[in-house]
């Protein structure tokens, strides 16, 4: 049985709805990685745990193809 952080598909709907909300005028991650690359400069605590809430979906699935790419390297061997 398959976990739900690993279920590709789930991920992908996560990144494109909860990782990228709103949508108009910018998606709100892209904003925050804006603030935060130009110094975050009066981000408080709710922008640090927007950040991260927002990006959580795009960290799981960086995880799962990571993980996916150590497997099926160890499996070449």
């Amino acid at each position: 049985m398959q976990t739900i952080i690993n279920n590709w598909k789930l991920l992908l709907i996560l990144c494109a709805t909860l990782g990228l909300a709103p949508f108009f005028p910018e998606p709100h991650l892209w904003g925050k990685l804006k603030w935060f690359a130009g110094g975050a400069h009066g981000m408080v605590f709710m922008d640090w745990f927007d950040l991260f809430f927002h990006g959580f979906p795009f960290i799981l699935l960086v995880r799962l193809l990571v993980v996916k790419s150590l497997k099926k390297g160890a499996k070449a061997k």
